[in-house]
This record gives C-alpha cells, structure tokens and sequence, in this order.
C-alpha cells in the first residue's frame, strides 16, 4: 500500500467516459410518465426543455458515455480531484478501518457540482440555447450553472430556495458575481411561486417549489431551456467521473473499499461516487460491497418515504418520477443542509435501494454538525452540511469496526466545502440548531 496520505492523478490519465449504471440493474427502471396523459413520455415530451443530446442520455443502454473534449478541458480547472486517506480521523477514533474520502470542494464553487454543469451548459450552448433556468437549494448548483453559463456566453437565472438564500448569503453573491439573475423561492413571478406564497406568505420554499418556477420560467422562450442539478439520469451519469477517477486512485493506494458512503438529497453525488463502485457488485464481481446513501432524518425520502410514482416539483409539471417520495408538496424543515432538502430521491438509486443493491440510513441535524467539527478539527477542512451526513455514516462505521476489531476500508464523497456555510456553523456553537424531531409530516402521495 502507499505511504503517501494523497494520491492526485496526472491529468493525462483522467477518465475519458461516463460510466452509465442502467446497463448492469438487473430490472429495468419504470419510465417517467406524461404528467397530463399519465403515459411514458417520449423525447418530444422532454425537447421543450432539454437538448437532444442529454435527453438521450437520459435512455442510453451504452456503459460508456465518451465526455465531450470542451467540457473534458472544462474539468481540468480542478480535476483530477484528489483521494486523501483520513489517518487523523482514524487517530481520533481509534479505529482499525481505513477512512479515504474523495474531496470534490477545491474547486472555484466549492462542490461537486461543475462536474454536471459544465456538460449541460455545453450541450445546451451546441443546440442553440441562449438561457438556461434553475432550481438551488444550498446555491451549489446555481454557483456552478452560473460559471458554466458564464464560459459559454449564456445568460442564467436561478430560483433559489428562500431559506438558503437567506441563511446562506454569499452563495447568491457568487452566483451574481459570475453574470446571474438569481431570486427567493417562493417569488411573485411565476405563478407557482405566487400560488404558494399565497397559501403561505411566510413559506421557507422547497426545492420541489424552486423547480416548478423554473420550469414555468424556462418554456416561455424558445431559446431558453431548463438544467437540473440532480435526479435525473443526465444528471447522475455526468457525476461519475468522481467514481471513476477514485477507481483508479484506490489502486495506487492497493486499496478497494469495502464500504461506500455518499449523501443523498436528489442523490448526483451519492451518484457520482457510488455508481462506479456498484458497477462491480451489480456484476458479481464484488457481491460484499456495502454502499450506503445518508439523508436527513427531517427529509427521509429513502428511509421513510414511499415508492411509487410522483411528480418531480410542487406544482406538477414535471413528468411523474418512480421513486421514494415524500410527497410532491412536503415542505421539509429549515435545516442547513439546503442541497438535501428535496422530497424525493433519483429514480435509479430509488430503483437501486428498491432490488437491495444499496443501504440508507438518517440522521439528526446536531449529530451530523458533531460530525463535521471533528472532521474540521483532524482532517482541516470545513466540509458542507450535506457532506457532513456522509461523515456521520463513516463515523458509524469506523467505530463499528472499533468494535469488531475489523479493518474494513471505508470511502465516502466529500462533495463540498463549508466556508459560505460558517453562519450555519456559527449557530451550531451557541446551539443554536433544531433537530425538527417528530415536527416533519409527510404527504400521502398516489398520483397515478
């Protein structure tokens, strides 16, 4: 094994394709269906919104998706991103295990997220779109839409979720700084947005309601299409060069994990870091892999939502998605992990949960922030409350080993730094945070 913490791979060697999961599940997935007529939609369904080329990402059955060359020299802003080896975290613990974790924040947004965003930015520009519109939660996405736009001479404009935008004000700050028009969801201009707030005047938005704005917004220009940051096949398969990149570093290490941790809200970087790795056990070449997806215990689609077929935002003018829902107008609580605060889960890893090939487990607001300061205090870096669910997971599973005397290798996604989440911080050490427990009510969904 090397000695080294870091290993960084030479650029010349960073993966050249995608990978696609769909091919290796063993079941098909259940088509996304017309939100009026209730029947698979086909590619003219989606075009208003999306190019062709993404939307045939969407259905590919190809494993491999070769990364366009403008975009593969987009990535090299930052990637390849390094695999570091948490032997401080490990100290801490005092546990046998060994804790790598893929650290996806170095680069100008702070997230995972141009990893996507730069490949539909670059679609969108190929097909003649001039605009693009979005959803954020934490503003993650819309910092990374907003570069990417930027670099293509595109115009954007964000719906960020009203209670990040004000918890989290540095974020529409960058966005800005990079030429977009970014407003509070709910907003008076679009009729989603005026159809909430005239329920609730005082709504803390959703990104469920966020996504209906933006649709509404983005179809009434024909030069305008709508971009996702998570759910979505497209989506998730830009995401796994992440996995396919620690693939290869696991092996410099002579490592290979035995468990698998990433955060889930919609689930790209879950996505990104676990569907390479699945790749392996879906083929019987490592059954005993253990992947695990770690979500809020105030927004538990996977572990407490129900799996059936719903719409993708609050208004319901997504097709209708098979997946673990919490219902299409649950509002979940004001926790600081905005980016997780989604009322459903990707329809692949819904699927993947669903055939047993995956785990999932919650947790509190407070225990994931105890989280993210040890890691802060060992490793000196300040991770993001959406990635510090996946350090609670690796936590648990460090000290389970501590008690088994196992020497399990563990790999999380550390998908984001904390620096523009530090007011989130600052109310963590004058305990500040709510937990929400036993203040979260789901809603029924059954809209098929």
């Amino acid at each position: 094994m090397s000695s080294s913490k870091i290993v960084f791979l030479d650029q010349t060697k960073m993966p050249t394709h995608y990978y696609n999961v769909m091919v290796d599940i063993p079941v098909p997935m259940d088509p996304p269906l017309h939100p009026g007529t209730k029947q698979p939609v086909g590619p003219h369904d989606l075009s208003a919104i999306f190019p062709m080329e993404l939307i045939k990402q969407e259905v590919t059955q190809e494993r491999f998706i070769e990364i366009p060359d403008e975009v593969r020299d987009l990535y090299k802003l930052s990637r390849p991103t390094p695999l570091i080896r948490a032997t401080n975290l490990e100290k801490a613990l005092q546990t046998p295990a060994k804790i790598f974790f893929k650290y996806e924040g170095a680069n100008p947004t702070g997230s995972h997220k141009t990893n996507t965003s730069y490949a539909q930015a670059y679609y969108n520009k190929q097909a003649g779109i001039k605009k693009l519109v979005t959803e954020t939660g934490a503003g993650q996405w819309g910092s990374a839409l907003a570069m990417a736009c930027k670099h293509f001479g595109m115009e954007c404009e964000v719906f960020m979720v009203k209670v990040s935008y004000n918890q989290k004000p540095y974020r529409k700050t960058f966005m800005k700084l990079f030429g977009a028009e970014v407003h509070a969801s709910p907003s008076i201009l679009t009729n989603a947005g005026r159809n909430v707030l005239n329920k609730d005047p005082e709504s803390p938005g959703s990104l469920g309601i966020a996504i209906s704005e933006a649709i509404e917004m983005a179809v009434q220009r024909d030069d305008t299409n709508y971009s996702l940051g998570s759910v979505l096949n497209h989506v998730l398969l830009h995401q796994t060069i992440i996995g396919e990149e620690a693939r290869i570093q696991m092996e410099m290490f002579d490592e290979y994990p035995d468990v698998v941790i990433g955060c889930v809200g919609g689930g790209s970087n879950f996505a990104g870091i676990a569907f390479p790795f699945l790749r392996d056990k879906l083929t019987g070449v490592k059954k005993n892999l253990k992947v695990i997806a770690v979500e809020p215990a105030s927004c538990p689609s996977l572990t407490k939502g129900n799996y059936e077929y719903d719409f993708g935002d609050e208004a319901g003018m997504t097709p209708l998605l098979k997946m673990y829902t919490l219902g299409h107008n649950f509002i979940p609580p004001k926790i600081h992990a905005g980016g997780l605060r989604y009322h459903g889960a990707a329809p692949l890893i819904s699927l993947l949960y669903n055939i047993g090939a995956i785990n999932a487990n919650a947790y509190e607001q407070m225990e994931v922030f105890q989280a993210a300061q040890l890691f802060a205090q060992t490793e000196g870096i300040v991770p993001a409350p959406e990635s510090s669910h996946a350090i609670k997971e690796t936590i648990v599973q460090a000290l389970h080993c501590k008690e088994t005397g196992e020497r399990k290798t563990i790999l999380f996604n550390l998908s984001g730094n904390g620096f523009l989440d530090l007011g989130s911080y600052e109310m963590f050490l004058k305990d500040q945070l709510d937990n929400y427990s036993g203040k979260t009510n789901y809603a029924k969904v059954a809209v098929v």
